[in-house]
């Protein structure tokens, strides 16, 4: 009897045992996973962090930028600057393409000092709308402008004077912006008197700056920093891998 006893004592403390050791192992696998899901989530909140704090304290909302497109920008911005395709990230250049053409809708926020840099108008491609840039085009002669993320390269004097390469980095959006003479460059037809019109004068799919402003602006951004062009584009924002 006594034996018995022992033997199921013996047995019901070996399984207690095991129940524990159990329980601990999936505590362990439990705060593993919590922690493998904060680590891979980091980033993305990083990303929000910093977009907005630049939409609250540059007060871009005062400026016409809407806060998703911020958060976009800065979410290409990232990935692009961690892949090391960016040697100047001191500035991020945002082209807002959802706002008229009448708009002061051309953005350079300094991401290392929190400063809206700069401000001005830019015109679009004569394709692509009338004040409103509605369609957008990666193909050759079509007058259109590009959507997504680039990055500046360097300048020469062309026939609009000092003009900025732009490199598109989005494949089926504008990776043909470099070979199409896709560029920065100064227009006499984007300019304040023009406001009051219909619409601000429209390029060949060019980011055309005014003649008073885009020498300073192309040797802020030059050689190396991030330009996104936006629309609210399902197309764009559903395949963009930069923005996944």
């Amino acid at each position: 009897m006594k034996k018995h006893l022992f033997l199921l004592t013996l047995v019901v403390s070996l399984s207690l045992v095991l129940f524990s050791f159990a329980k601990v192992n999936n505590s362990s696998e439990l705060i593993a996973s919590v922690k493998d899901s904060i680590l891979t989530d980091s980033s993305a909140l990083d990303e929000v962090s910093v977009s907005e704090k630049l939409y609250t304290d540059l007060h871009l909302q005062d400026a016409g930028l809407s806060k998703e497109t911020v958060e976009y920008a800065v979410t290409g911005y990232q990935k692009l600057v961690d892949s090391g395709l960016v040697n100047k990230d001191q500035y991020l250049t945002i082209v807002d393409f959802s706002q008229s053409s009448r708009e002061k809708r051309f953005y350079i926020i300094d991401m290392k000092n929190d400063t809206l840099a700069w401000n001005t108008y830019v015109a679009h491609g004569k394709n692509s709308g009338v004040d409103m840039a509605k369609s957008f085009s990666n193909a050759f002669n079509s007058n259109k402008s590009s959507l997504g993320f680039y990055v500046t390269k360097s300048t020469y004097n062309g026939k609009h004077g000092l003009s900025l390469r732009i490199k598109g980095l989005e494949q089926g959006f504008n990776d043909n912006a470099e070979a199409r003479g896709v560029v920065v460059h100064g227009a006499a037809y984007v300019n304040a008197g023009r406001v009051h019109s219909g619409y601000m004068g429209r390029s060949q799919g060019c980011p055309a700056l005014p003649q008073n402003e885009y020498a300073q602006v192309i040797n802020i951004i030059k050689d190396g920093s991030v330009m996104f062009i936006y629309n609210p584009s399902e197309d764009y924002l559903q395949s963009s891998t930069l923005l996944d």
